[in-house]
């Protein structure tokens, strides 16, 4: 993973503008029928709302020892309880298969190779049960948005820079201290791709999280696939 464990000082003023998400990923969870999993759980930012409205507890996957000592204290202010387990997504293992597993915040760009993304996909079809859901986001990505941002100095959320790396197809978030996070942007069809050698169906695919449907205009990918069966 490309996390810099020192960002987790800055991720809740990072992550605080992201709220439109919240809504779709719980009522994926209502609908679910057996465990509900949460990949980079992060500081439980998603996973709370879900456990919240599923009066259930939330598993929550994340390689950050940082990030889950947030989630822990911020869910037992909220009094919900979260099964938090310090896990690589790439090595997903659950007792009892999932009735959905969910990806928020584009964090599977933290992955940096397509192996990565495909080791992770086929645990993640390994994981759930039978009609299970497996949901996330990710942005598309835009050249004209990637010229005009790279190496610009912003302040808000907190202090940053942005750098783009085309070559690599990667993003680095540094901020002014020094922290960095990376992402690795894909392709809609690379997705799709990752789909199809893990087993898993399309369902849907939307643009924004109030399901409008993708079109040229979209800059994010919000996917929920199923495991047939």
């Amino acid at each position: 993973m490309s996390y810099d464990e020192a960002f987790a000082v800055r991720y809740e003023e990072w992550s605080a503008h992201m709220t439109e998400d919240i809504g779709f990923y719980v009522e994926l969870a209502v609908e679910s029928d057996g465990p509900i999993v949460e990949l980079a759980v992060g500081n439980g930012r998603v996973a709370i709302p879900v456990a919240e409205a599923t009066g259930r507890t939330v598993i929550g996957f994340d390689t950050s020892s940082a990030m889950l000592a947030q989630a822990h204290e911020n869910a037992a202010a909220a009094g919900v309880t979260l099964d938090l387990r310090e896990t690589d997504m790439r090595d997903l293992s659950l007792a009892e298969p999932a009735g959905l597993i969910y990806c928020p915040f584009r964090s599977l760009l933290h992955l940096p190779s397509w192996s990565d993304r495909r080791r992770t996909f086929e645990r993640v079809g390994a994981s759930l049960r039978p009609g299970g859901r497996l949901a996330w986001n990710a942005f598309a990505f835009d050249h004209v948005i990637a010229t005009e941002l790279d190496g610009r100095h912003d302040e808000d959320p907190v202090p940053h820079t942005l750098h783009y790396d085309v070559v690599d197809n990667r993003i680095d978030i540094v901020l002014d201290e020094g922290e960095t996070s990376s992402l690795w942007w894909a392709t809609k069809n690379e997705w799709l791709g990752l789909l199809d050698v893990s087993g898993l169906e399309l369902e849907a695919l939307y643009g924004t999280f109030d399901k409008q449907p993708l079109d040229e205009t979209s800059r994010e990918y919000i996917f929920v696939a199923r495991l047939g069966g």
